[in-house]
């Protein structure tokens, strides 16, 4: 028994609907298409739109023919995670169909949703949450994947970065064979095995090599400085490296950072956390460096900046998200102090470190 699917969202974009499925479907199975009396809205604060019942209207999208129930059990599968369910319509030119729908009070709908908006912004990063999402099927419930997906959509969006850095280091191009990769762990964060062979500087290939890497997604980190009052504000919280590591100074002092969320530029997340963590508002942001800070073991990425900022007496204080259990403090500490701390290996985050060295050679320019 076949299935046919009217898709008025995201699985219109047929690479994205070839990795839900697990294979392409023939060009003669797959037909623009219309449904009476429906409207599709993008969802607030989501990249997806949701289906509403609009007496008058009609929602563009695209029909899908002779799926199979292994096509029908991977859509459950993927979609099912949003809150989405099968029903019957009738297409406009009289065709029965299935659509998914969620409840009318699932989410809130915001303006016309705009499928060629979607594609530009937000196709990539689709494509490459569904690959993880559906790396799950036959594994885990739709009802793990949906606890999760924040944290998937993070990861993706972290690999649609990825492809746009070229650091320009001047560095050997060599193929890389992968003969295998697993996810091995799965939660906040992830961890891949791979199996891979790799050319070597003089043209011979490696033998067969098993590695691992976790997956930690790109981050922005800024230090707000004060020229005038000449010092900083750094943040004090509970950290798991620490704690793993059986360091007994668990709580360490850092620059602001956050993981940059899906959508946003470095930049931005620099600036939503400085108000998420410390109340502050930043005015200029300086580059200091972009790169990995282990690229043996980590995917992880920092976006560093140092933020020109005021800093009066009341600045510091206690901080952090409650839906996401931070407890941060921040401090308020001189220049001087500061660049002592770092001096006397007193700051145990190498970043900021980093941070100190950089604002010893730049301070002047900044305090003009």
């Amino acid at each position: 028994m076949t299935t046919s699917l009217f898709f008025y969202g995201t699985l219109r974009h047929v690479p994205l609907l070839k990795i839900a499925l697990g294979r392409s479907l023939k060009a003669d199975q797959l037909t623009e298409a219309a449904l009476p009396d429906y409207a599709s809205f993008a969802v607030q604060d989501e990249p997806f739109p949701t289906l509403i019942a609009t007496k008058g209207s009609c929602a563009d999208g695209l029909l899908a023919c002779g799926l199979t129930s292994e096509d029908i059990a991977r859509l459950d599968f993927y979609e099912g995670g949003f809150d989405y369910d099968l029903i019957d319509v009738v297409l406009e030119d009289g065709t029965p169909a299935q659509v998914y729908v969620c409840a009318p009070d699932a989410w809130t709908p915001a303006e016309a949703w705009d499928f060629d908006a979607w594609s530009a912004q937000w196709a990539q990063m689709s494509c490459f949450a569904a690959t993880e999402v559906m790396g799950y099927y036959g594994q885990r419930s739709r009802e793990y994947v949906a606890g999760i997906f924040s944290q998937i959509r993070a990861r993706a969006w972290s690999k649609v970065l990825g492809g746009q850095t070229i650091a320009g280091q001047g560095v050997f191009k060599g193929k890389i064979d992968i003969e295998r990769k697993a996810r091995a762990y799965t939660g906040y964060f992830a961890v891949d095995e791979v199996s891979l062979r790799h050319e070597r500087f003089d043209a011979s290939t490696s033998p067969l090599i098993e590695r691992s890497y976790f997956i930690a997604g790109d981050a922005a980190l800024v230090l707000p400085y004060d020229p005038v009052r000449d010092r900083v504000l750094l943040v004090e919280q509970m950290r798991m490296g620490p704690l793993g590591r059986g360091d007994p100074e668990i709580w360490h002092l850092e620059p602001i950072a956050g993981r940059i969320d899906p959508g946003e530029t470095a930049e931005q997340a620099a600036r939503r956390e400085a108000t998420e963590e410390a109340s502050l508002e930043l005015s200029a942001l300086e580059t200091v460096a972009r790169g990995y800070p282990s690229p043996g073991d980590s995917t992880g990425y920092y976006h560093i900046f140092v933020a020109v900022t005021d800093l009066p007496d009341g600045a510091a204080g206690v901080g952090g998200l409650a839906n996401e259990d931070e407890n941060i403090r921040s401090r308020l500490i001189s220049f001087n102090d500061f660049i002592e701390m770092a001096e006397q290996q007193a700051l145990a985050n190498t970043p900021l470190t980093l941070l100190a060295y950089w604002l010893a050679y730049h301070r002047s320019r900044l305090r003009s």
